[in-house]
């Protein structure tokens, strides 16, 4: 793209802006990010633990987990480009050996036993066309594929006591992300919100967290089930 610059500047931070990666300038919902995740907020942000990035991009929420304290932050993202932007924004920031760039979709870069304090995914909450490719570095989700994916296994890879977070917006399927969700097995709980103008229109962002819905309790006057028995 002609013009397009080589860094840009968020939260008072210079980063590094490699060709192919979405450019965080272009909309606000990275800055909104990082203030829902309460990255500068001392009440809120993570100061210790695990933390790990599903789509990094430019690498800002990662970088932006190692700077508030986590000592162990992963960032994944299907694109090279994207990896390697990590990558260097951790080396600018001096976070270098605690950001680790993986390439991978989803969770498929990952060792087996890997779990984390808190697990992310700012998520694409557009539909999108029937067809569309399916995976967490595009910007449609066609029947929400990726979202059922995420939603099933990101409880998986929280450690005890940790979190699964979603951030997710108006300009996608709110109603139906969270029947997506109880279809998962999964409650969705929202943390926090923030509505916003983003281009021409304003934008409701929310960070929901993921939780394993709890099995129904049997009634305790209801009667016992039993076996049909076969015909005579």
């Amino acid at each position: 793209m002609t013009g397009r610059p080589g860094t840009f500047t968020l939260r008072g931070r210079t980063w590094d802006l490699l060709p192919g990666v979405p450019a965080p300038p272009h909309s606000r919902s990275t800055d909104v990010a990082m203030r829902m995740l309460g990255f500068g907020d001392p009440l809120t942000a993570p100061r210790s633990g695990s933390f790990l990035e599903i789509g990094s991009g430019t690498g800002v929420i990662a970088v932006s987990a190692a700077l508030a304290g986590c000592d162990r932050v992963v960032g994944t993202d299907t694109s090279p480009r994207a990896v390697r932007n990590t990558a260097l924004n951790a080396a600018r920031h001096g976070v270098a050996g605690l950001v680790r760039a993986v390439e991978g979709d989803f969770f498929s870069g990952l060792g087996a036993d890997e779990r984390f304090s808190t697990v992310y995914w700012h998520s694409v909450s557009v539909p999108g066309p029937a067809g569309y490719r399916q995976a967490h570095g595009h910007t449609a989700d066609p029947g929400y594929a990726a979202h059922r994916r995420y939603l099933t296994e990101a409880p998986r890879w929280t450690a005890p006591g940790g979190v699964a977070l979603l951030h997710f917006s108006d300009r996608g399927d709110v109603p139906g992300l969270w029947n997506l969700a109880e279809s998962c097995g999964r409650d969705l709980r929202v943390l926090r919100s923030r509505r916003v103008r983003d281009g021409v229109g304003m934008v409701e962002h929310l960070l929901f967290e993921i939780t394993v819905a709890a099995a129904p309790v049997p009634r305790r006057d209801a009667a016992p089930r039993t076996a049909a028995l076969p015909r005579p």
